[in-house]
C-alpha cells in the first residue's frame, strides 16, 4: 500500500517556519539542521524542500538537485568536527526505522573508539546543539 505525504510532519513544519530547528545550511533545494536526539555529537539531518515521504517519492530530477547538498553538508560535518569518518543513513517507511515521513538523510560524524548513542535518545535543547552547528557552519563558510 502506498502511503501519502502528510505536510503536517515535523520536518514540513520546520520548512514552513512553524517549528524551530538549529539550522546549519540552506539553499534553494535543501535544509540541514541538527538532530534533536543525536546519536553522535554533530548528528545533522539534510532534507529536501519539496514534499517527499521517502526516496522513492522524490522525482529523479529533484533527487539529482538535492544530493549535492547532502554531500556538501557531509563534508562540512567531517571538516568542522574533525571527524575521522561519517555514517550516512536514510530510512524508507516504518519497518526500516523511518520515524518522520519526510525524506531525510542522517549525517553522523565518527571517531575511532567513540560509540554511537542509542536511537531515540534524550532530547537535546538548542543551546546544547549550537556549538556543533557553529563548527559545521564555519566549515561551510570556509569551503
Amino acid at each position: 500500500m502506498t502511503q501519502t505525504y502528510d505536510p503536517d510532519n515535523i520536518f514540513g513544519k520546520i520548512l514552513r517556519g512553524e517549528a524551530p530547528c538549529v539550522k546549519v545550511y540552506e539553499d534553494d533545494v535543501s535544509l540541514a539542521f541538527m538532530d534533536v536526539m543525536p546519536r553522535a555529537d554533530g548528528h545533522t539531518l539534510v532534507i529536501p524542500k519539496v514534499p517527499a515521504r521517502n526516496i522513492i517519492d522524490l522525482a529523479p530530477d529533484d533527487l539529482a538537485r538535492f544530493i549535492p547538498s547532502v554531500q556538501k553538508v557531509a563534508k562540512a560535518v567531517m571538516t568542522g568536527l574533525n571527524a575521522e569518518g561519517f555514517i550516512l543513513m536514510q530510512f524508507n517507511e516504518a519497518p526500516s526505522g523511518q520515524q518522520v515521513f519526510h525524506l531525510h538523510f542522517h549525517v553522523l560524524p565518527r571517531w575511532t573508539g567513540v560509540e554511537l548513542r542509542p536511537p531515540n535518545g534524550p532530547f537535546q535543547p538548542a543551546e546544547a546543539l549550537r556549538p556543533y552547528a557553529d563548527k559545521i557552519i564555519a566549515a561551510l563558510n570556509a569551503a
